[in-house]
């Protein structure tokens, strides 16, 4: 009988940890698909962008390394990272530099539309994936509740607040923003959230050991 426990416990573990590696490739690839559309990027991919297009280093790099800076943000907030959280900040730049090495410029407005359209449901797609999984939220996400703890004010006040000036921000520094930018705002959270049903991960046994702290349900991932 503890051999069978055992046995589903590690097949659980097995498929979290699927579904986080392989959510984080997929939402850096997808964030590269937008990048090749050339119609606009996620918030803060334009931000990513920009500081790229300023700096020389690749979008990943940056969103790389802004994704450990905003982690340290999380110490005044106290907010405790997961294994999701760190893994977010490692794989998902990595995942989208290699997808931009191979990866060519749309041609023609119906394939960058095209193209537009497939990179905003597969990081639906993506979030549902890696956020199902249950180890922790990306650093971006922490921060919103962190601030949404610390000052009272609402998690939707707040995300609107950050995301506008990041936005703002990139496109100031030469970040792409258009109508991928805008269908991107208006469609992640209800795509997010048909994913997350799709991808739900149900608890192994009410004595599995839990190995990150679940994710804020309210703060549905937007870079």
């Amino acid at each position: 009988m503890v051999s069978r426990q055992a046995g589903i416990r590690h097949r659980h573990l097995t498929r979290r940890l699927t579904q986080l590696y392989g959510g984080l490739v997929l939402y850096g690839a997808s964030s590269a698909l937008l990048v090749r559309s050339g119609l606009g990027l996620e918030p803060w991919n334009v931000l990513h962008q920009g500081m790229a297009e300023r700096t020389g280093l690749s979008m990943g790099v940056v969103l790389t390394v802004l994704g450990a800076a905003v982690l340290l943000l999380w110490i005044p907030l106290r907010q405790r990272p997961g294994l999701g959280t760190v893994s977010n900040v490692l794989v998902i730049g990595a995942a989208m530099d290699a997808t931009l090495a191979v990866l060519p410029d749309a041609e023609g407005l119906p394939l960058r539309i095209a193209a537009m359209v497939a990179a905003i449901v597969l990081n639906g797609a993506a979030t549902g994936l890696y956020i199902a999984a249950r180890f922790g939220p990306g650093p971006r996400d922490g921060l919103m509740t962190g601030l949404n703890r610390r000052t009272g004010l609402s998690v939707r006040l707040v995300r609107t607040a950050v995301e506008i000036t990041v936005v703002a921000t990139g496109f100031a520094l030469g970040g792409t923003v258009g109508v991928g930018t805008l269908l991107y705002a208006l469609s992640i959270g209800p795509l997010a959230q048909v994913f997350l049903r799709v991808f739900a991960v149900h608890p192994a046994s009410s004595g599995s050991t839990v190995v990150a702290a679940g994710e804020p349900r309210r703060a549905i991932l937007r870079r």
